[in-house]
């Protein structure tokens, strides 16, 4: 599948810098073009591989280059106001090669928060291809103004996409880790499991054809019908070298060989890992409305009834009857298993975000109110026999 990518924001920059760099170091191909947008100069000078003329400084008149300090509202109206700007980096690229746009903005943030929704409303009016969101949800500890942030996002960005990933930073912060190397971390979890999902039926040359394609049209399918989706991830070793074998994946003995059965099992259990796992956002998975399973890995290890299985559990996992699936022969050492689960609605976290944002409105509407009163208590008290300036 070959995407169109819009950074919009201080993360999705960043995002997209790292998706370029998977890009090239294996030569998947699947960014067909990058672009970046930001408020702020210094952001964008940090990227490393989106071209130069493609980085989109924007709110210069508003901002002059300093960014929007997480004022969302500020970072939409900077937005509508130079959508022409971006539309002019956006007319570079070849839509006629592309599959989707996917606009990556994290939700906590002023720019990307309050921009990513309103680029994604004006390329769904003059394009036909999809327009994808993929929304970065900031941690429960980043403050009460991101929280409020991310949800007044969240329920934007969602309406205005054709669909809307969603990655819960709360989800993978790891306590001790520094904010930079957790978001590095992060950052290349994001990019390891939408390569796999968007690389499914790439053939290059030299390796095996799928027995079973994922194709554009797949993905698509998937994601039709709009809403909120979630990935599910899990992976295991293997052996390569000439003569040997899947010995973690097998439990074989080397020079044994592999056993179809065992295969078979071992690529069951590895769907219910990803399923069941950790999800890039939490949620209950009975009541999905579609779903997509992606096995990659070595094509002798890519057992067809393991999958046939596999996506029947999912079917029944899910309670959804357009469940889809394949294989993506790849000469890595190690078998993936990659779930994208679409139309999800059961999530606690996101009805979680909302009552907290709901609560850090009150409050600062509450620190308003005081703020002034205090302001007035304070000139009444002490300035009574004086006449103002003006």
């Amino acid at each position: 599948m070959k995407l169109a990518m819009i950074g919009f924001g201080q993360a999705g920059g960043k995002i997209v810098d790292r998706f370029l760099e998977h890009d090239d170091r294996t030569g998947s191909g699947i960014v067909r073009a990058a672009v970046a947008v930001n408020s702020a100069k210094a952001d964008l000078m940090g990227l490393e591989r989106i071209p130069e003329e493609n980085r989109v400084l924007i709110g210069q008149a508003e901002v002059n280059g300093h960014g929007v300090g997480a004022d969302n509202e500020l970072g939409a109206e900077i937005a509508e106001n130079n959508v022409d700007e971006i539309q002019h980096a956006v007319d570079s690229i070849p839509t006629h090669e592309v599959d989707a746009f996917l606009i990556v903005a994290g939700m906590g943030g002023g720019t990307g928060s309050g921009g990513a929704p309103v680029l994604a409303d004006h390329l769904k009016r003059i394009y036909t291809i999809p327009v994808y969101g993929l929304g970065v949800l900031p941690g429960a500890d980043e403050g009460g103004i991101y929280t409020l942030n991310a949800a007044r996002s969240f329920q934007t960005f969602v309406r205005e996409t054709d669909n809307l990933l969603v990655f819960d930073n709360d989800s993978w912060r790891q306590t001790g880790e520094s904010v930079e190397g957790s978001y590095d971390q992060i950052n290349g979890e994001i990019v390891r499991r939408l390569a796999i999902l968007f690389g499914a039926g790439e053939i290059r040359e030299g390796e095996d054809v799928a027995e079973s394609v994922v194709d554009s049209s797949e993905i698509i399918n998937t994601l039709a019908g709009g809403g909120v989706s979630t990935i599910g991830f899990a992976s295991e070793d293997v052996e390569l070298e000439s003569g040997g074998l899947l010995s973690r994946f097998t439990g074989g003995d080397e020079g044994a060989g592999l056993d179809t059965a065992e295969t078979t099992n071992r690529i069951t259990s590895l769907v219910r890992k990803a399923t069941l796992g950790r999800l890039t956002l939490p949620c209950e998975v009975d009541g999905t409305e579609r779903a997509l399973l992606v096995l990659a890995g070595p094509s002798s290890y890519l057992n067809r009834k393991g999958i046939e299985r596999g996506r029947t559990w999912l079917e029944d996992e899910t309670g959804s009857m357009e469940v889809r699936g394949g294989d993506y022969p790849r000469q890595e050492p190690e078998v993936d298993a990659v779930v994208l689960l679409s139309g999800v609605t059961n999530v606690p976290r996101i009805k979680r975000l909302q009552e907290v944002a709901i609560e850090a409105q009150d409050r600062i509407d509450d620190i308003e109110a005081e703020r002034e009163q205090n302001l007035e208590t304070l000139v009444a008290d002490e300035a009574d026999e004086l006449e103002p300036l003006f």
